[in-house]
């Protein structure tokens, strides 16, 4: 067709886009239609070659879009103009030319698509998706695309590949990247030229998107004119913020990120923005344009009149000092012109899979502490250690609904980490049995000091801090070489570390236990540490070596003499190694320690004194160093080669202390977890819910882990507390109150016994009462008494009853655990309570009011004991004891609180040192779950009411099965756990063939003190019998299992019964 032929069509096409731009968009949009289709696109685009040249000069250019609302050039339709996209251009020259070649790119706000088409003509990418919200600025890319795709006469036009630009280029109506996104499109580069809102109008998105929409409401929705709910929104950034986020999660590990920043937040505030998000920035160019005059700052500066932050913008282009918003704003109203910086910035994800990870889990339900996530790092290394570790608490809690059963002796899965990197690079071959967790070094030292009970240890002086101040002054080392002293006293002498005027002591004093480092210069062959253990072994001292200053977490761990001896030699069975973890590069003071130890016998029992003592060591923080661990067993190739054969110590040895009689006598009668290293035991036995942890404590704890430079008054917990225990049981506080913190309510319970047994008082326990609060005081080798209880009234203490034995007692410790009573699962009403309070005031009682088991009453709101203590003046003898783990259904997230007003007893206390203190994210996640509680927060208050009905409900079920199998239960009210009596079931012969926890043969007549084992070995279930809940014939129940377990549990309980009769 010739020139002529198109006269007539391009008239008609003319006088239908002369009407409105809404006419020239549908004048357009037929003419794509026809440039579409394979059968009518080359006349199409013969068409738009005439029509070009109807407009070849730049005043026919302008007269067209004011005539004909269109230009032919970049057919934009009655657009907004800005020098933004020359300036992003500029910048994406300054990569070499292989940073788009074969590569996957999308380019977010394409508008009119001429850089999506430039970057396709220039470096040839594999793909190039030009994105856009306005429906419009998709359709006239497409008409771009075509114009340059195609010649003059309709033809293809190939490139050195045999390719066109429509093989090269697509373009999408898309949410900034929710086309790749929902397709699966993994891309290599995103490229984005996206506008800044000064002043966001929350209503702006409000309306429906669609190609019809009002020419406004588009150019409104070009520029993003929401809010996209990121800290980034009080400088105009959020879209941005949002848009790297996004590509997060679509870029591939190696992928390059290009974004065009206006400068006016500031370029400390843009650059920011990337590099807390975990990306190494560069700014590949940076130039001034002019503030367009119709763009209103006053927005901006009504930020800065709220706050520090202050806006850059320049007088002129020729103006190199900034000013601020408000200068600007002024300069401005006297008909100045005022320019900002304009900067094209190239990001790099510089740990990507770990970044990508932590973000999904922020955008699965989590998205309100982005703001929180700090990822920027001045040192590689802290960025090396805290990006992985974050990765992994991401995942862990975005897979997990709750934290796992661990054993006592530490996670399965952090000791075996610890093995492998003893084995891996010292080339000590250790097993999961030869390590035990302690919460840290000091706790590790003091349990194992209260296991021997030596008559005299000799300490290294640099270890001694954190001991009892009574073990310190005592100079009771007369009776120091029998094993069988005259009083409970034991006796520390500090020494010097070097390691010869140690062993001169040593051989001079001798001691029953000796714990000590070693200096550095001795540390790195091994001649020192054999000397010692030589020297213990002949006089028949245990030796704890303390190895914590020569231990590195590193690729390239210095040479240890320690580990090169254990290398070649099993430990001796007098020897344990001590080693506290503490240099990690992020958090100075979050600590664990192991114990070392290959003779089974102190494995099990050091694995009992942290049930016992401590509770549990906090699991995060074992999370925390595992990654670590996991990090560089991951940088090793593992050894092909076999372990070379190790000698065993086969030197005499004479007679070592043993354990204590106490620790003896509790060690063998307490009911403890028992050992399941196949994880395939159902436990009904441990106070801890494997109910799903509500999402507001997930986000508490991954926030705490996310943050960095916290203030001290956001880990000051005291505020909170203090509002919480008033509200919840009616406790007073006031300025002379000591909060005392741990990571668990059980390590704080021991220290009052502790001060207990100093003050020479006696402890009262009423009967059925937690099984190892007991245990463990009875450990400690404190004064007992029982207080007796009747099942008639659900074996609660009575007034009478608690009457009866204070006249009897000395400076009685009366322990209550209340509202909830662990472990019969019943509530002291507040009138019970207030009447137990007046006993203990009327004979000068203390008491250790323990609520760690409470929060989680069924139809209980509570108690109100100001008044009472008012009346009897019990500030000074009344000890709150309390935990959150349980109250918050926060699973393996522990934290242990005590409030004291007496000053003496609260220097007592503090002389028995060496609390497993909880790290300061604890705290901050704490601090934040008692503000949701004093907000009356609905998602976790709902959250906790919908568990408290699961439990409700399930203490129900198990009610009725256990009756239904020949138990008596007693009903519970609250709490996790219930009792019953298995009457049907005492003196019945139980015989198996195959027990379930040792394959073998099994017979046994049935009574309260092997109950346990019997349902054990018959059935995998996990119980405590009578002689942990200290109520004669009734066993211990908890329901807070998965919902699977607890399923299995029933069957368990009814398969036990089938078995049996």
């Amino acid at each position: 067709m010739e020139e002529k032929d198109f006269v007539g069509p391009i008239n008609e096409f003319l006088k239908q886009c002369e009407q409105s731009g809404d006419s020239a968009y549908s004048a357009f949009r037929s003419l794509l239609e026809k440039l579409e289709d394979p059968i009518t696109r080359a006349e199409a685009r013969i068409f738009l070659s005439h029509l070009q040249k109807r407009f070849t000069s730049k005043e026919a250019t302008e007269d067209c879009l004011r005539t004909y609302n269109f230009r032919i050039q970049d057919i934009v339709i009655e657009q907004y103009e800005e020098d933004w996209s020359f300036t992003f251009y500029e910048g994406l020259n300054r990569h070499p030319d292989s940073i788009f070649k074969d590569k996957t790119v999308a380019e977010l706000g394409c508008g009119n698509g001429w850089i999506s088409i430039a970057i396709a003509e220039k470096w040839s990418p594999l793909k190039v998706f030009g994105l856009d919200i306005n429906p419009r600025a998709i359709k006239v890319s497409w008409i771009n695309l075509y114009l340059n795709a195609l010649d003059e006469n309709g033809q293809p036009i190939y490139d050195g590949e045999n390719k066109t630009l429509l093989d090269r280029v697509e373009f999408h109506e898309s949410d900034l990247l929710a086309y790749c996104r929902d397709r699966g499109i993994q891309l290599e580069r995103i490229v984005g030229c996206i506008p800044q809102i000064l002043n966001p109008n929350p209503d702006a998105m409000s309306k429906m998107i669609t190609e019809n929409a009002s020419e406004e409401f588009l150019y409104s929705l070009s520029n993003y004119c929401a809010l996209q709910g990121f800290v980034e929104d009080q400088f105009g950034l959020g879209l941005i913020a949002r848009a790297v986020e996004e590509g997060i999660s679509v870029i591939k590990p190696m992928g390059i990120m290009i974004f065009n920043m206006g400068g006016r937040p500031g370029q400390a505030v843009c650059k920011r923005l990337f590099e807390r998000r975990g990306f190494h920035v560069n700014k590949l160019w940076q130039t001034k344009v002019i503030q367009a005059a119709d763009t209103d700052i006053s927005a901006l500066v009504e930020i800065e009149k709220n706050s520090p932050h202050r806006f850059e913008f320049f007088m002129g282009l020729a103006g190199d000092q900034p000013i601020c918003a408000r200068t600007a704003w002024a300069y401005g109203e006297a008909g100045g012109r005022i320019s900002h910086a304009l900067s094209v910035y190239s990001c790099q994800l510089r740990q990507p899979n770990q970044v990508k990870m932590i973000f999904e889990f922020l955008q699965n339900g989590f998205q309100e502490i982005s703001s929180s996530l700090d990822l920027s790092f001045e040192d590689d290394s802290v960025a090396d250690e805290k990006i992985p570790f974050l990765a992994y608490l991401a995942n862990v809690l975005k897979e997990s609904s709750f934290f796992p059963y661990e054993p006592p002796a530490g996670s399965i899965r952090f000791r075996n980490l610890i093995a492998g990197f003893m084995k891996t690079y010292h080339h000590t071959p250790l097993t999961t049995d030869n390590i035990v967790i302690f919460p840290s070094r000091a706790v590790a030292i003091e349990n194992a000091l209260r296991l021997f009970s030596p008559r005299l240890a000799i300490i290294d002086e640099n270890l001694t801090r954190h001991l009892p101040r009574q073990w310190l002054t005592s100079l009771n080392i007369e009776n120091a070489e029998t094993d069988q002293p005259s009083a409970d006293v034991l006796t520390v002498i500090e020494a010097p570390r070097q390691s010869d005027l140690m062993i001169e002591l040593i051989k001079k004093l001798k001691p029953q236990v000796v714990v000590t480092g070693m200096a550095q210069f001795e540390a790195i062959t091994s001649s020192a540490f054999e000397h010692l253990l030589d020297t213990t072994r002949a006089i028949g001292s245990r030796l704890f070596l303390d190895i914590s200053d020569h231990f590195e977490l590193s690729s390239l761990p210095s040479p240890n003499g320690v580990f090169k001896y254990l290398a070649g030699t099993s430990l001796p069975s007098h020897a344990a190694i001590i080693c506290g973890l503490l240099k990690n590069q992020v958090y100075s003071d979050l600590e664990v320690a192991f114990v070392i130890s290959e003779e089974e016998s102190i494995f099990k029992a050091l694995s009992k004194t942290v049930e016992l003592l401590e509770g549990n060591t906090a699991l995060i923080s074992q999370y925390y160093y595992g990654c670590i661990l996991y990090e560089l067993l991951a940088f090793q190739l593992a050894d092909r080669h076999p372990s070379p054969e190790r000698g065993c110590d086969k030197a005499e040895t004479v007679e070592m202390i043993g354990f204590s009689s106490s620790a003896i006598s509790v060690l063998d009668t307490a009911e403890l977890s028992i050992d399941d290293k196949e994880n395939s035991l159902l436990h009904m036995d441990v106070d801890q819910s494997f109910l799903p942890i509500p999402s507001p404590i997930k986000a508490a704890i991954f926030e705490s882990f996310a943050r960095q430079n916290m203030a001290e008054s956001e880990t000051d917990v005291a505020p909170s507390l203090r509002e919480f225990i008033k509200a919840a049981y009616g406790f007073p506080s006031d300025s002379n109150t000591e909060f005392i913190y741990s990571d668990c309510p059980q390590s704080l319970f021991n220290k009052l016994v502790l001060c207990c047994i100093h003050e020479g008082g006696t402890l009262c326990f009423p009967s059925g009462s937690n099984g190892n609060y007991v245990s463990a005081a009875k450990f400690l080798k404190a004064n007992i008494v029982d207080i007796p209880t009747e099942s008639e009234l659900g074996f609660k203490l009575t007034e009478n009853a608690l009457t009866n034995v204070l006249q009897t007692v000395k400076k009685p410790w009366v322990y209550i655990s209340g509202p909830t009573i662990n472990p019969t699962g019943l509530i002291y009403s507040n009138e019970e309570i207030e009447s137990i309070l007046s006993s203990c005031a009327k004979f000068g009682a203390r008491v250790v009011l323990d609520t760690s088991f409470s929060g989680l009453e069924f139809n209980f709101e509570g108690w109100d004991l100001e008044d009472s203590f008012r009346k009897l003046n019990l500030d000074l003898r009344v000890c709150l004891l309390g935990g959150l783990s349980l109250k918050m259904l926060a699973g393996g997230f522990t934290f242990g609180f005590l409030v004291m007003a007496d000053p003496c007893l609260v220097d007592e206390l503090y002389s028995f040192s060496g609390l497993s203190k909880p790290h300061s994210t604890v705290k901050y996640a704490t601090k934040k779950l008692l503000g949701h509680r004093e907000q009356k927060a609905g998602n976790l208050l709902d959250a906790i009411g919908k568990q408290k009905q699961i439990l409700g409900n399930r203490s129900k079920r198990l009610k009725e099965t256990l009756e239904g199998c020949g138990w008596d239960v007693l009903e519970p009210c609250a709490g996790v756990s219930m009792v019953a009596k298995p009457s049907a079931y005492v003196s019945k012969i139980i015989k198996l063939d195959h027990s379930y926890k040792d394959a073998s043969v099994y017979e046994a007549k049935i009574a309260d003190s092997n109950i346990r084992e019997a349902i054990l070995r018959a059935t995998g279930l996990c119980i405590n019998s009578s002689s942990w809940t200290g109520i004669p014939g009734y066993c211990r129940f908890t329901v807070a299992l998965t919902d699977s377990e607890f399923e299995k549990a029933l069957d368990c309980i009814v398969k036990f019964k089938d078995i049996v009769f």
